[in-house]
């Protein structure tokens, strides 16, 4: 199939990305969308004179030539609709981009991807939250993509970096600059495990437009999107609703009812738009991932407190074997306890920091 081809069917004019993967789906290649005739054109579904006529075809061609130019000037990989490397999770989505430029060395089709959004202007409180997400999901050995915009999207990317997770930045402009400039550095330590991702051509401005519809890619590549910190309105509330558009998961973090950059988070909880989250293992309960996921060490024979009481020595010992978190149904039939008695000893060995209340009313040793 031609790249040329590819290119160009981008740069047609009303032409969105569903007419796209029509003409697509009616024609079978890009190279076909170019060679057949005006009236075949007409056939396809969606597709009428004044979407014909407006299409103006040998300009999309020649600025396709012009790309391609570029393309090979900067080393830029081209991710096509129908390419295997095309991420999948995105290509589900019946608003997909057809086609999306990237630079680094990534795998968009990780076994998991969170994607990380929250406002420009975070708190401390944000960025540590950002901090101990992405800590404690290094261990699922995440994908982690935000917009590298400045804030939450900046925490969430450094962390990654820092800790060497693979981290993609999804940008709303060309390749050719950064927006903010500077996280032009970042950047550039992302394209070592990541990089940067865009569906818009060299020569695209940072307009404002450009960036709600960058969030889709943010909200469709993920198998879901974490809101840390963010007001009433803006691009975050903007990414959690498209990605419950496309029925993924949405979680955030929770904050005081007078902050600012919390009342975007409280609101989607209070509405049932965004699960409550509290740490990375209340979402990797929630998507279902498995223990195996996990990369750690050798687990080291269990070492009981020495202040805990029979009943509590018992209880842990339980949620041991059992290895996965165990739910307090579970639980009082394995321990013999009644449920009012069980409950005031694992309330008191979670305050103690013994072990950890999950999603469900389950436990897990912390």
């Amino acid at each position: 199939m031609s790249l040329h081809h590819q290119l160009a069917l981008t740069f047609l004019r009303n032409i969105g990305p569903v007419a796209a993967k029509g003409l697509l789906e009616h024609f079978g290649d890009a190279s076909q969308v170019f060679k057949v005739s005006r009236s075949k054109w007409l056939k396809v579904p969606g597709i009428g004179e004044w979407t014909l006529e407006g299409a103006d075809i040998e300009s999309a061609l020649l600025r396709a030539e012009q790309e391609m130019r570029f393309i090979e000037d900067h080393g830029i990989r081209v991710l096509f609709y129908t390419d295997l490397d095309y991420p999948k999770r995105l290509k589900n989505c019946i608003d997909s981009p057809v086609l999306l430029y990237s630079r680094g060395n990534m795998d968009l089709n990780a076994k998991h991807v969170v994607s990380v959004v929250g406002t420009r202007l975070a708190t401390e409180y944000g960025k540590e939250l950002c901090r101990q997400l992405v800590e404690e999901l290094q261990q699922y050995n995440v994908l982690i993509v935000s917009g590298l915009a400045a804030g939450i999207d900046t925490a969430a990317h450094r962390e990654s970096v820092k800790r060497g997770l693979s981290t993609v930045g999804v940008l709303g402009h060309g390749l050719e600059r950064m927006y903010p400039a500077g996280n032009r550095s970042l950047a550039e330590k992302m394209m070592e495990n990541g990089g940067l991702l865009t569906e818009y051509p060299s020569g695209t401005t940072t307009v404002p437009e450009n960036f709600p519809q960058r969030n889709r890619i943010v909200a469709g590549m993920a198998d879901a999107t974490v809101v840390i910190e963010a007001g009433i309105k803006g691009g975050a509330l903007i990414t959690a609703e498209i990605a419950n558009s496309y029925n993924r998961d949405v979680f955030a973090f929770p904050g005081r009812i007078n902050d600012t950059y919390s009342e975007g988070c409280n609101f989607l909880v209070r509405n049932n738009k965004a699960a409550l989250l509290t740490c990375a293992a209340d979402l990797a309960y929630s998507l279902g991932w498995e223990e195996g996921d996990v990369i750690k060490p050798k687990k080291e024979q269990l070492v009981l407190p020495m202040d805990l009481s029979d009943d509590e020595r018992l209880i842990i010992n339980i949620i041991h074997q059992h290895k996965a978190p165990l739910a307090i149904d579970d639980l009082t039939i394995k321990a013999n306890m009644p449920m009012s008695k069980l409950a005031i000893n694992l309330l008191n060995m979670e305050m103690q920091g013994y072990i950890r209340s999950l999603p469900g009313k389950t436990y897990c040793i912390n």
